[in-house]
């Protein structure tokens, strides 16, 4: 019972990781959400390369005002500062897949 509960447990915690990654953001969903995404979180970012997009993504993030809401926090640390390895391991399994996007489609572009 107890492990059935630890199993369930960490589920969980990948499908939250996983929702909240810059990499799934970026690569898997619509441009229109991923400059949604940005947009909300008020990001100086003007494009987010497609190439290595979910560093670029968390990096974008780091990079909004503290006060725009965009920080969740783990302990203090903002959330996107531990997704940055997450998502670097995810931008190469999709290396080659973002590098014929970037060929053919260019940047994400925020503010256009």
């Amino acid at each position: 019972m107890m492990s059935n509960v630890a199993g369930l447990l960490a589920l969980l915690g990948v499908s939250l990781m996983v929702a909240g990654c810059g990499t799934m953001t970026t690569v898997l969903r619509e441009d229109s959400a991923t400059v949604q995404s940005l947009k909300a979180k008020k990001t100086y970012c003007q494009s987010v390369p497609r190439v290595y997009s979910g560093v670029a993504y968390d990096l974008c993030v780091l990079h909004a005002p503290p006060n725009s809401g965009s920080w969740v926090s783990l302990n203090d640390v903002p959330w996107p500062f531990l997704d940055v390895p997450v998502s670097a391991v995810l931008d190469t399994f999709f290396l080659p897949y973002t590098i014929y996007r970037q060929s053919q489609d260019g940047s994400i572009e925020i503010f256009r």
